[in-house]
């Protein structure tokens, strides 16, 4: 009887090179079909392009119109119907987005708040509600006692604000709680959910302005594939001890 292959689901990707593409990197390599969601499609091609020319890798890019609530929806709903089962079974979704509105308060507008209300909530809520649901309808995994792994991407921002931040922070503080709340009360029936705090800057193709010295000290930047390393630890906890926050510094 043939296996059924687990999938994992990465919301936000960016250029291709910060952490939501290293999560999707590894994942594949651990065996994992991969589902990206994004709104740049065609960094979301290339990145599909890549998964699927590696070694057994098998990906899918759904690309998404806004961050609405129904468009997140409307994704899942693809994904579920492109990684059905018996074949396959959603075990794993990553939330690594948000909207970087880095100014002085007065000068944030509406427009920046509603995108940051946005992305960092209502597009949040939806993307949990979509994989808690799928998570439910997953049986236990014998070895760690698990139906799903839900994880947040946070930023230094999630837990302080400071100067440019009003806004960014708002909506890191908002899916901070979110996380929280879904920890305590699907932790209780097997679905582990977790919040990574990345205290840094990543080291990606739009940080190279920062100098050669930077860029080569491992001691002054954060490297995506470790960060991708820790959301595999998070995923493969045993229920006897699952980590809600995990602080990458």
């Amino acid at each position: 009887m043939a296996s059924t292959k687990k999938v994992i689901v990465v919301a936000g990707i960016g250029n291709g090179g910060g952490t939501g593409a290293a999560v999707a990197r590894l994942f594949s390599k651990e065996g994992y079909a991969v589902a990206l969601i994004a709104r740049g499609r065609d960094s979301l091609s290339t990145l599909e392009k890549e998964l699927n020319e590696a070694p057994h890798g098998e990906a899918a890019a759904f690309p998404l119109s806004s961050y609405s609530a129904e468009a997140v929806q409307a994704a899942w709903a693809s994904i579920k119907e492109r990684f059905s089962r018996p074949s396959y079974e959603i075990r794993a979704a990553v939330w690594n987005t948000g909207h970087g509105a880095f100014k002085k308060f007065l000068d944030v507008t509406p427009e920046d708040i509603e995108q940051v209300a946005q992305v960092g909530t209502i597009a949040a809520f939806a993307f949990s509600r979509e994989a808690i649901l799928t998570f439910k309808e997953n049986s236990l995994e014998n070895e760690i006692g698990k139906r799903g792994a839900l994880i947040f991407t946070g930023a230094t921002a999630s837990l302080r604000g400071n100067v440019f931040t009003s806004a960014f922070a708002a909506g890191k503080f908002a899916t901070r709680a979110l996380s929280q709340s879904l920890n305590k009360e699907f932790g209780k029936e097997n679905i582990h959910v977790a919040h990574v705090i990345i205290d840094g800057v990543i080291r990606t193709d739009r940080t190279h302005a920062k100098g050669l010295e930077w860029e080569q000290n491992e001691d002054l930047r954060l490297n995506a594939e470790s960060i991708a390393n820790s959301y595999l630890y998070l995923v493969k906890q045993d229920r006897s001890a699952w980590t809600w926050e995990l602080d990458c510094t």
